[in-house]
């Protein structure tokens, strides 16, 4: 089962000021993987427009969405497709190859988001409009018309991981829906039984780098404090991984401020795409 790397380096769903920078990360994370099973998804040059939809950029985040759905169409039945954003809004187009595979196979699916915000507003309650902040509840099925899994996942099927950042109605769904949640102080030990308690077959696991303290990295768009370290992100992605088949995985929201705050956090990039990826290897 080998990994496929598809890289899609978009800025769009992002708020940031420094949204630009994403486009920076990506490519220098691909710079690092085999290019004989790596593919890039080209994103639009412009910003796009909101068309009306409360989602800012939505005609770009939408393009988006549509080419890498055609690239993860390609990668073979069985290989691992690792997405490397870019913002986390790419994860959509992912999550929703792999819900629909697991359906057709009658599997249940689990959703590991490792990320320091759940993302889990709608276009109503955003206070930006940036899609960044929305994907996750687009994957529950909610959301701006086009921008809306096919394919939902149940609310009980999900965990958040090293999630610190919530804006009041985020939280209050999260406590509506059932939505479980792992602090990044509980990472290294308490994940595993989160998402056994799951009760699923196979797990997508995504990760936007904000999820790690920015004493140990700083390369995102809008660092938060009290994050988990290097050791207990990589400890909790083999313990949600183990005893289940990993059908997909994505890394998100790289963004260096210079060439050598790439090289300063280039080991602990390749330390989080080997956990990612270390299922490949098992099997």
């Amino acid at each position: 089962m080998p990994a496929r790397f598809v890289v899609v380096p978009q800025w769009q769903g992002s708020s940031s000021s420094r949204a630009m920078r994403l486009i920076d990360g990506a490519e220098a994370i691909r710079e690092d993987l085999p290019p004989g099973a790596t593919v890039r998804v080209e994103v639009p040059l412009g910003a796009g427009d909101g068309m009306g939809t409360g989602v800012a950029r939505y005609s770009s985040v939408a393009t988006v969405r549509e080419r890498l759905a055609t690239v993860l169409d390609t990668v073979p039945e069985g290989d691992l497709p690792v997405v490397i954003g870019g913002d986390c809004g790419v994860e959509l187009a992912a999550v929703e190859r792999a819900a629909r595979s697991a359906a057709a196979r009658g599997a249940r699916l689990g959703l590991v988001w490792f990320d320091a915000h759940p993302d889990l507003n709608t276009p109503a309650t955003s206070p930006s409009g940036a899609f960044c902040g929305m994907v996750l509840r687009a994957l529950l099925g909610e959301g701006a018309e086009g921008l809306a899994s096919a394919a939902p996942i149940d609310p009980k099927h999900v965990v958040l991981a090293g999630t610190r950042n919530m804006d009041d109605q985020e939280a209050e769904f999260v406590q509506a829906s059932g939505i479980a949640v792992v602090g990044a102080d509980a990472l290294g030990d308490g994940l595993g039984a989160a998402v056994d308690a799951l009760d699923v077959d196979e797990v997508y696991l995504h990760v936007d780098l904000d999820v790690l303290d920015p004493g140990v990295f700083d390369g995102v768009t809008d660092p938060q404090p009290f994050g988990a370290s290097v050791a207990d992100l990589t400890a909790a992605l083999a313990a949600a991984s183990a005893g289940r088949t990993v059908v997909g995985a994505g890394l998100t929201m790289f963004a260096p401020a210079s060439p050598d705050d790439v090289i300063g956090d280039q080991a602990t990039i390749l330390r989080v795409v080997s956990a990612l990826t270390a299922s490949t290897r098992r099997r």
